[in-house]
C-alpha cells in the first residue's frame, strides 16, 4: 500500500489577502471566488482527489461564499474552519475573542450546508495553548496550523516591505523558532488534538507549497519540478506522510486578482498555473494515497504519535 498524503486548500479571498496587505480596498470585499473554486474543483475532479477546503466564515455568509461551500460538499470535500475574519494574528486574541472566532466560522460554514467542521488552520500559521483549549472543548480533532520553517521572519520582512498597512506585524508567521516543529503528525499534549502541519521539505525545512512553487517556476520550469520531486524523495526517505497546502492564487491570473500583482507567482498565465497544479497532484498521486487532512489524521491517530507540550506552539 502507498503511504498516505493529504491535500488541503486554503480558501481566502481577494480581501483577506488586501485586507493583510494594508489596501483599503479590501472594505469593498472584492471577490475571486467565482472564478476559483470552479476551476480547482475541476482539477480536483479530474484526478479524483478529494481534498480539505478550509473556509473563512465571513466568506460562508455570502452568496457566492456559501455557493463555493454547496459545491465543494456536493464534490464530496471536506469543509474545515479557518477562523471567520482571516486574521493572520489570532495569536493576539484574548480567550473570549478567540471563542468567538471559532464559533462565528462554525455557524456561517454549517448554514451555507456544511457538517459541523472538526478541523481548524489558522490564517497566517496562527496558533496557541488558548487557541487550541477552544478547540478541544468545540470538539475538534484536528489543528493544521502548523508551518515547521525558518523563514518566517524572511516572509515578514518581505510582507513589511510591500504591504501599505498600518498593522504591527512584528510577530507575524513566527520566528525562526518554528523550524524546530515536527513535520510530521503530533498529539498536543493532553488536549487530545492532533496538530498535522503543513509539510515542508525534510532536512532543508523550506516550504513546498504552491506559492514557492509558482516563484521558482517563473525563473525556472525545470527548477520548480526539480524541487518538488526533491522534496517528495525526502518525504520518502524520511518516512513524512506528506500534507500539502493549495490556495486559489495557484490557479488565478494577475487579471482575476487586481490588487495582488505584490503576491508570488501572479505574473504567469493562468493555462501554465493549472498545468503545474495538475503535475504536482498527479506526482504526489503516483508515490501516496492522496486524502483530504481530516482522513489523514484519522488513519494516523491509530498510530503511536509523539507529544508536544501546547506551550511550545507560542
Amino acid at each position: 500500500m502507498k503511504p498516505v498524503a493529504s491535500v488541503s486548500l486554503d480558501l481566502d479571498n481577494l480581501w483577506a489577502y488586501l485586507k493583510t496587505h494594508g489596501d483599503p480596498a479590501w472594505e469593498r470585499r472584492p471577490s475571486f471566488l467565482p472564478s476559483a473554486v470552479p476551476r480547482l474543483l475541476d482539477v480536483f475532479g479530474e484526478r479524483g482527489l478529494t481534498t480539505t477546503v478550509f473556509v473563512v466564515g465571513a466568506d460562508a455568509e455570502r452568496d457566492d461564499g456559501a455557493e463555493a461551500v454547496a459545491k465543494i460538499v456536493e464534490a464530496g470535500h471536506e469543509v474545515a474552519n479557518h477562523s471567520f475574519g482571516h486574521e493572520p494574528w489570532l495569536h493576539r486574541y484574548s480567550p473570549d475573542e478567540l471563542e468567538t472566532e471559532v464559533a462565528r466560522a462554525e455557524q456561517a460554514i454549517t448554514a451555507a450546508g456544511a457538517p459541523t467542521p472538526t478541523g481548524f488552520r489558522g490564517p497566517g500559521y496562527s496558533v496557541t495553548p488558548q487557541l487550541l483549549d477552544v478547540l478541544r472543548r468545540r470538539g475538534y480533532r484536528y489543528d493544521a496550523s502548523v508551518l515547521p520553517t525558518w523563514i518566517g521572519p524572511l516572509a515578514r520582512a518581505y510582507h513589511n516591505r510591500t504591504a501599505g498597512s498600518a498593522h504591527d506585524a512584528a510577530d507575524l508567521f513566527g520566528g525562526f523558532g518554528k523550524v524546530k516543529a515536527p513535520n510530521s503528525a503530533y498529539r498536543w499534549g493532553s488536549t487530545g488534538l492532533v496538530e498535522l502541519p503543513v509539510t515542508t521539505m525534510p532536512l532543508l525545512r523550506v516550504p513546498i507549497h504552491g506559492a514557492y512553487l509558482l516563484q521558482l517556476h517563473q525563473i525556472s520550469p525545470r527548477l520548480a519540478r526539480g524541487y518538488f520531486r526533491t522534496a517528495l524523495r525526502l518525504c520518502r526517505a524520511r518516512t513524512v506522510s506528506p500534507s500539502l497546502l493549495l490556495h486559489p492564487t495557484d490557479v488565478l491570473t494577475a487579471a482575476e486578482a487586481p490588487g495582488m500583482e505584490f503576491f508570488p507567482g501572479m505574473a504567469m498565465p493562468g493555462s501554465e498555473k493549472v498545468a503545474l497544479l495538475g503535475w504536482v497532484l498527479s506526482l504526489l498521486r503516483r508515490h501516496f494515497d492522496v486524502v483530504g487532512t481530516g482522513e489523514h489524521v484519522a488513519r494516523v491517530s491509530g498510530s503511536v504519535l509523539r507529544e508536544r507540550d501546547p506551550v511550545a506552539c507560542g
